[in-house]
């Protein structure tokens, strides 16, 4: 369907990739991978034509129809959100109204027979394509789409203005899906997404007949959907077989094979060498010593990418705390707008965390899962009941809105150092490098960093303190897979207590002891890991619980 053939691009006088090739074929599921920067976006970019190439081809047929899901979406305004999304799928009413002039012209008599197998053969283009738009159900597949991705019937016909930023990207990301397109290009769609959308969505694109290219950190979502990997790295494109866990693999087995050869290359140069530098200077070995010198010019030399340098993260030991860390008791809590209109966010919230517990607090988008950690921080009060925290709790907070409190004028050492006054330079250093902060990466300034970068900055600071809680609310956001494995590895050796909201199945599948649920202003409490959790609810979803 899509061939890039020895394709070459450079931005300034970066080269993203030289002679890279590959090809997405009718059907395939293909996940698109590399280090941020490499020029996943841009890949994109080129396929849809926003960007030019300076080097080999692109092939596809002008008929073949693209949906491109970006995290840049369109300014939307004046339509529902329903009509926002049927928008997408061309003038649907235009294409009626062109098949009912057709059959009414097929319908007389006297039409010349040349003229009819020409109307029929333009008829049946135009009847094929309002087919494979689905114009015959859009509305119910629009509706139906809407509502798996968390907008329900109640707000079809809310205007599309006065949906957040978070909801405005669903209404995007249901018009390209809307569209049905042959082939789907989704930078990073689980943005934004409760874990019951992202599920949804997964199932959707699964049986999705199309072909699909996405990028995601969802290490999860990406292992269900996609059956080959593209990465973009180190001024390459490869091509594996296989989901991600099997890249993974597959690519350290290459690395290794690369090293090998390396060493078997330099192993053989190292002996040539010695021979030139032995009878270069002897008139009867000139030929053999030529022979050789233009052997080892045509030799293409084997490089050996650039290893990034993982640094363990080592905890500052904390004080221990006491055995009862956070206890609820009859917590309740109500928002008042503004117009004094009253939401029950949730009552009657009974729980005890106790040391040592890994919990998940989980529901859908809007079920006062941040509001609860915001009362457990003491950035909101409850309206009723009592919220404590046990004896010699010190806890850290990530909130999505712990980015907006960097100072954008420091640079990325010193806004840690200012958090830790106390510790030395080297200490500030090795912890950053920790967080992929290496060498001269450490001295950018924070107004210039991107969102998973900040990100980074803000857990290197709250994991650096001796706290025995940890309130994560939304860490992995913007976070990398890479990123997301080095913050994995940093909870599962932290000494201490862990309350955590995350949309990354992988990521609480990995540490999750217990699960609070947040679901129909009440709080229930599941005394098992991630898995316990969702065995226990298809359970419950069986029995009509």
């Amino acid at each position: 369907m899509i061939h890039l053939s020895s394709i070459s691009k450079q931005q300034g006088n970066k080269i993203l990739y030289r002679n890279g090739s590959f090809q997405i074929n009718s059907g395939e599921k293909i996940g698109l991978v590399g280090p941020n920067g490499a020029g996943k976006t841009t890949i994109f970019r080129i396929i849809t034509g926003e960007e030019g190439i300076d080097g080999g081809t692109i092939s596809m047929s002008d008929k073949t129809v693209i949906g491109y899901f970006s995290q840049n979406i369109e300014e939307m305004k004046g339509r529902s959100a329903l009509e926002e999304v049927k928008s997408a799928v061309g003038n649907m009413s235009e294409m009626q109204i062109q098949m009912q002039n057709y059959e009414v012209q097929l319908c007389d008599p006297d039409l010349d027979p040349d003229k009819m197998n020409q109307i029929l053969e333009v008829y049946g283009e135009l009847q094929a394509e309002f087919e494979r738009l689905g114009g015959y159900d859009l509305e119910s597949r629009a509706a139906e789409i809407l509502t798996g991705l968390g907008i329900g019937p109640d707000d079809f016909h809310r205007p599309t203005e006065s949906f957040s930023g978070g909801w405005k990207m669903r209404i995007a990301l249901a018009k390209i899906l809307a569209l049905n397109p042959q082939v789907l290009l989704m930078d990073e769609p689980t943005n934004h997404l409760d874990v019951e959308s992202i599920i949804w969505l997964e199932e959707w694109l699964v049986s999705f007949k199309g072909a699909i290219l996405m990028t995601s950190h969802d290490r999860e979502f990406l292992n269900r959907i996609v059956g080959k990997i593209v990465e973009i790295a180190n001024k390459s494109i490869t091509v594996y077989g296989g989901n991600y866990d099997f890249y993974e693999k597959e690519r350290d087995i290459r690395k290794e094979q690369l090293i090998a050869a390396a060493k078997r290359q330099d192993d053989m140069l190292a002996k040539e060498e010695e021979f030139i530098a032995r009878f270069a200077a002897r008139a009867s070995h000139a030929a053999q010593v030529q022979s050789r010198v233009k052997k080892l010019e045509k030799i293409d030399r084997i490089e050996i990418p650039e290893e990034e340098t993982k640094i363990k993260f080592v905890w500052p030991v904390p004080p221990r705390g006491g055995e009862e860390v956070v206890k609820f008791e009859g917590l309740a809590k109500i928002w008042q707008s503004e117009q004094g209109k009253e939401k029950l966010v949730f009552s009657g919230a009974n729980a005890l965390v106790k040391r040592m517990d890994r919990v998940a607090l989980v529901g859908v988008n809007g079920a006062g899962k941040s509001t609860l950690l915001k009362i457990i921080a003491g950035d909101v009060e409850a309206t009723t009941g009592k919220c404590s925290l046990g004896a010699s709790i010190n806890f850290g907070y990530f909130s999505q809105n712990s980015l907006d409190v960097l100072d954008p004028n420091m640079t990325i050492i010193e806004e840690v150092h200012s958090r830790m006054p106390n510790a030395g330079l080297g200490t500030v250093r090795s912890l950053l490098g920790a967080f992929k902060f290496s060498g001269d990466d450490a001295d950018k300034k924070i107004s210039i960093l991107s969102g998973g970068e900040k990100s980074r900055v803000v857990l290197a600071t709250i994991l650096a303190q001796p706290v025995n809680l940890l309130i994560l609310d939304e860490p992995t956001n913007h976070l990398d897979i890479i990123s997301r494995e080095i913050l994995l590895e940093a909870i599962k050796e932290f000494p201490g207590t862990v309350l955590i909201v995350s949309h990354d199945r992988h990521f609480l599948r990995e540490i999750t002891t217990r699960v609070f649920e947040v679901d129909k202003n009440q709080l229930r409490t599941y005394d098992g890991d991630y898995d316990y959790y969702i065995h226990k609810k298809k359970q419950e979803a069986a029995a009509g619980v």
